[in-house]
This record gives C-alpha cells, sequence and structure tokens, in this order.
C-alpha cells in the first residue's frame, strides 16, 4: 500500500477548440453544456472537476490559456451577479452555493503558449509540488460500470501498486489510430497490464506488430481511457524533451514520456471499469449527450 495519498487532480483546458469551431469562437469546448442525471445543464470542466473531488480528491488545478483565465474564474470562482441571483430557484439557489464551495478547491493555471498536451501538464510542477497527482482530459467524461467511480478505481489501483497508473479501454482497430495506445502482458488477467510499450497514434500495421496484448482478438487494443495517476518524476522527462525541443506532429506530446516513465521507472495500466466519452469533436459531442445522460441512469451509484 502507498503511503503517498493523491491529493491533487490537473484538468488541462487549454486547448484551441480546433475541431469544435466555429462553436469554439463564441465559448470554450470545457464550458460547452453538458446532462447530468438531475437533468441540470453543467459545462463539461463542472462534471470534471466533480469526478475528481468525488473520488476524495481535495484540490483541482486547471490549466487554461492566459486570454481564458476570466471565463475560467467567473464560471468556478465567482458568485452570480445579482440580477441573476435573483431570478433563480431556491434549487439552484443552493446549487450556487455548492459551486462556491467546490471552487474554493479550484486553482487556475496558465499556459502562456499552446504547444502541446505535454507542456500543458509541465506547466503546473510547481503547483503539483513533488506529489503524485490525478490527471483527467478537459474533453472527456466518465461513468462507470460498478459502484466504485472511475477516478476512484484508478486511485485505489496506485494505493495498492505504489506506481503511477494510467487507465485504459478496449479499443477497436478502426479507431486505434486517433489515439494513444499501450502494449505489454496482463499481470492480473483482464485489470492490470504490464506495460512493454505505450505510442502515440499508431497505424493498425504498427500496432498489430508491436502492440498487440496476448489474449485478445486481432482487432482489439488497448488505448488510453483519458485519466493517469502520475508520480512526479514525470516532470522530469516533460522538461528534458521540451529542453531538447521533442515534438510529436509539431507539439510536446504526453504519450511519448508516458513511454519513458513506464521504461525507466515502472509504471502500469489498468482497465478501468467504466466508460469515457469525448466531448471534443461534433459527432463524439452530440453522441456524448445522449449516451453519458443514459448510462448515468443506468448507473446512478457511481455519478453525480
Amino acid at each position: 500500500m502507498s503511503e503517498r495519498k493523491v491529493r491533487k487532480a490537473i484538468i488541462p483546458a487549454a486547448g484551441m477548440g480546433t475541431r469544435m469551431y466555429p462553436a469554439t469562437k463564441a465559448l470554450k469546448k470545457e464550458l460547452l453544456p453538458i446532462i447530468d442525471r438531475d437533468g441540470r445543464a453543467k459545462p463539461i470542466i463542472l462534471a470534471i472537476v466533480e469526478e475528481a473531488i468525488n473520488a476524495g480528491i481535495e484540490e483541482v488545478g486547471i490549466v487554461v490559456q492566459s486570454g481564458d483565465r476570466d471565463l475560467f474564474y467567473d464560471l468556478l470562482k465567482s458568485p452570480p451577479k445579482p440580477e441573476l441571483w435573483s431570478k433563480l430557484s431556491a434549487e439552484n439557489k443552493q446549487y450556487s452555493e455548492y459551486l462556491a464551495a467546490l471552487g474554493d478547491r479550484i486553482t487556475i493555471l496558465t499556459q502562456t503558449e499552446q504547444v502541446g498536451f505535454g507542456h500543458a501538464v509541465y506547466c503546473t510542477r510547481d503547483w503539483v509540488n513533488d506529489q503524485p497527482f490525478l490527471l483527467l482530459l478537459g474533453d472527456h467524461v466518465y461513468t462507470s460500470q460498478i459502484e466504485s467511480s472511475c477516478a476512484t478505481q484508478m486511485l485505489d489501483i496506485y494505493q495498492q501498486n505504489n506506481t503511477s497508473v494510467i487507465g485504459i479501454t478496449v479499443m477497436q482497430a478502426d479507431i486505434i489510430h486517433k489515439a494513444g495506445c499501450v502494449g505489454g502482458r496482463w499481470k492480473t488477467p483482464q485489470s492490470i497490464l504490464e506495460i512493454a510499450q505505450i505510442y502515440e497514434k499508431p497505424t493498425l500495421e504498427y500496432a498489430r506488430e508491436h502492440l498487440q496484448v496476448p489474449g485478445m482478438t486481432e482487432d482489439e487494443f488497448l488505448g488510453m481511457f483519458g485519466m493517469y495517476i502520475l508520480e512526479p518524476i514525470i516532470f522530469k522527462l516533460l522538461a528534458l524533451e521540451i529542453d531538447n525541443n521533442e515534438r510529436f506532429q509539431g507539439e510536446f506530446q504526453l504519450t511519448t514520456c508516458l513511454d519513458k516513465l513506464s521504461q525507466q521507472y515502472g509504471a502500469i495500466a489498468y482497465l478501468v471499469q467504466g466508460q469515457y466519452y469525448d466531448t471534443g469533436m461534433p459527432l463524439f459531442y452530440r453522441q456524448t449527450m445522449i449516451d453519458y445522460y443514459n448510462n448515468q441512469q443506468d448507473n446512478p451509484t457511481t455519478n453525480y
């Protein structure tokens, strides 16, 4: 059992949102609405914050662009304007008080230049302060298939194994080129994977040759779930790539550093018993609006 408790979570939300243009010309993609199990419309970023807080995380750092700080601050750390407050129902006034308490546990962090997901994570190094941390994507929401939420499952696996944990999910061959992929062998069948390689957006040919996991079919692979618990040594690996200007498709990525982390310092992958929903592309967002709400109704004990 690990003696190091994971107290902080990071949510990068500093992307340009080009795949959701022109909607993102008016509104950041992380602020687009999603419907929770109670039928309440809330910004996507709020559902992600709640995933972390309800799993026991004490503080959440959200990484944003310099020009977007006020948008996120107004949502997460400012009370409603008096004219809006006066028109809120008693229920929504109570919810507003809940948001204020939530906001006290949120820190808005800044990425001054948009040069990749890995760089956004690196920008949090001082705030993380040499602690293990939970990392969530700013355009993913989650539902669990069991009583424990997806984030709670990840935290439990970290406590039991005392090493970085990379959340994974089963992906079909036709979409593996769009995601990070993990190869290896099962340490615990259909649960914990000993990592052999982590590769960003492989071709199907590469995945079949290098990333196939014993016991899975030819057209099944293990892709990133969009949830990680990382030891702070990841910042050293990110710093080396940034200092050496090592980029993938023009940006500093996290995936290459995750591969180095697993090879040099150790990490495991965990097959999360749940589902992630991508909100970062129009048709995915459309489907998420339907499936996320419906699956919360099917699994009411695991969502908030």
